[in-house]
């Protein structure tokens, strides 16, 4: 049992990010049964679940003439447009039915804000708008947080980035993730999370 001061943080396990999902991460299911044995280590486990309204202005459907994966400019900077995805409501935005999601003591639902993607577990892609967690996790006692999920180089890298610059000691366990690696960004993350100070471990 990890010490009391440590939090896991999952990532997005939903089965729109699974195979055969609207945004499907390969091999995003392999992750599971890992990360289910590890949850029975931590006293504060935490899920993130991608929330969004069907007019989410990330969705490329929401831009007319836009092809997914495309950049638009959003007032808070360059965003991707993504398929329609993690829609509330939907069986895609639901936990994939292999995951464990007894043992969490709070699920910490992001991007329900039409005008705003969110991919961190701590702040909006404003990189100002709260989500609660930080706080959570400050009046739990944890100083430390490991992060596994969906995906490495999007919703993972950006929590492990906030929890680095709020003083938070960030883990993120590779083999318990999995990237989309779109136009290099799975290296890209992996950069910036070293240089922020995040531990990298298989």
């Amino acid at each position: 049992m990890k010490p009391a001061t440590e939090a896991l943080i999952v990532i997005d396990v939903q089965n729109d990010f699974c195979p055969g999902g609207a945004l499907a991460v390969a091999e995003g299911d392999h992750i599971i049964s890992r990360i289910n044995g590890l949850m029975g280590d931590f006293a504060t486990v935490v899920l993130t679940q991608d929330w969004h309204p069907a007019d989410h202005m990330s969705f490329a459907a929401n831009h007319a003439g836009a092809a997914p994966f495309t950049l638009t400019q959003m007032p808070y900077g360059p965003q991707v447009l993504w398929p329609t995805h993690c829609v509330q409501g939907t069986q895609g935005a639901e936990f994939h039915s292999d995951l464990r999601t007894d043992p969490a003591q709070l699920v910490i639902r992001k991007g329900f804000r039409p005008e705003i993607d969110s991919y961190s577990a701590f702040f909006e892609n404003d990189h100002s708008t709260p989500t609660g967690l930080e706080g959570y996790l400050r009046s739990r006692g944890v100083t430390a947080v490991t992060l596994v999920g969906l995906a490495t180089d999007y919703c993972v890298a950006y929590s492990a980035l906030d929890a680095a610059r709020l003083g938070f000691r960030a883990t993120v366990l590779e083999g318990a993730c999995r990237a989309i690696d779109l136009n290099g960004s799975l290296a890209e993350a992996r950069d910036k999370m070293r240089a922020a100070g995040v531990a990298l471990e298989e």
